[in-house]
């Protein structure tokens, strides 16, 4: 079972900014910078000076965990030929520089594992449950074997090792958005017919056998999270009961919380996008499963915010393209929240 013991939000204090632990992490409040690809790694998936002032940026500006975009456990795992990668181990010393960072600014530094499966960047790359393509002019994957489970698996793990050696405290599983391992998980990008297909059991195999394996090497004091979409917005596909019953699981292998998104499977889905409108997915699975969640999507306000914690849908909140716009969001949401903050001792004057 998880380390994390779910316990129930008091309404009469104010949240955002209160602390939260998972395992042994404590975050100075409640509010993640979402794992955002930023596109400006080199060649060969190595940091540069974009993400030590981009992620270093958002820890001054207050952020309680700072989530690293997507880093490829294979080359040919990127999203792009630009993304961040975690397949060697001549890629840590520069992680390890925006983590000590991040760090001496009091946030958390969180890195998401993933591998784009049939949305990779390469046509050669490009591999999933079933030879089915993303969509029209998409590359058609190469449905994985066995032997290319396994290696897959191992893959993850080897990330996992390199994230700890480059100082991160979290890591966040990125099962969502139609990449690989959410391929396996929908009925729509899955069309197998041995143990990885068919049935929920026999898709959730591999995503599950994943998260066994990196919870295996990952530190029992840190952290796992892992981000799925609640649903694939399109009929016959991946929906919330399945997620409900995915995250119960992910639970039971020690995975500390949901990160709740959506979409992703197929190209053509339009998710009825409004002001918090994936927030009834993480109450759904925070209620229904006792795990934490973190809820995101269109959350910009702080108000908003602190709503979603206070009425009980989830114990995070996940902040993504707002942070883009306003990197010191955390500050002035304490500000107009009432919540008295610690700001870096250079800002002090602004305060």
């Amino acid at each position: 079972m998880s380390a994390t013991q779910l316990k129930p939000i008091p309404a009469s204090q104010g949240l955002l900014f209160s602390p939260f632990r998972l395992r042994g992490i404590e975050f100075r409040n409640r509010t993640v910078l979402s794992p955002m690809c930023q596109y400006a790694a080199a060649e060969d998936g190595l940091a540069s000076d974009w993400h030590l002032v981009h992620y270093g940026a958002r820890a001054l500006g207050g952020i309680g965990l700072s989530i690293v975009e997507a880093a490829a456990v294979t080359p040919g795992g990127r999203i792009s030929p630009a993304d961040l990668g975690l397949w060697a181990d001549e890629q840590v010393p520069a992680l390890k520089r925006v983590t000590d960072f991040i760090r001496a600014q009091g946030s958390v530094a969180g890195i998401q594992l993933a591998h784009a499966g049939r949305k990779a960047s390469s046509h050669g790359a490009a591999i999933g449950p079933s030879p089915l393509a993303f969509g029209p002019g998409s590359p058609v994957p190469r449905a994985l074997d066995d032997t290319g489970l396994e290696q897959l698996i191992a893959a993850f793990v080897l990330a996992a090792k390199r994230a700890l050696a480059a100082g991160f405290e979290v890591v966040e599983l990125h099962m969502a958005h139609g990449y690989l391992l959410h391929s396996f998980l929908s009925p729509l990008s899955n069309r197998r017919d041995d143990a990885y297909g068919g049935s929920f059991d026999n898709r959730a195999r591999f995503p599950l056998a994943v998260a066994a394996a990196v919870r295996a090497v990952w530190p029992d004091e840190l952290p796992l999270l892992v981000r799925i979409s609640a649903t694939d917005w399109a009929e016959g596909g991946w929906d919330l009961e399945q997620s409900v019953r995915f995250a119960g699981l992910l639970g039971e292998l020690g995975v500390d919380l949901i990160d709740v998104s959506s979409g992703g499977t197929l190209p053509d889905a339009v998710p009825p996008a409004a002001p918090g409108y994936q927030v009834p997915f993480a109450r759904a699975i925070r209620e229904r499963t006792g795990l934490p969640t973190g809820a995101v999507g269109l959350i910009t306000e702080p108000r908003q915010a602190e709503d979603i914690l206070v009425s009980g849908s989830a114990d995070a909140i996940f902040l993504g393209r707002e942070l883009l716009r306003r990197p010191h969001w955390p500050l002035n949401a304490a500000a107009l929240l009432g919540a008295d903050i610690g700001w870096p001792e250079r800002y002090a004057r602004a305060r």
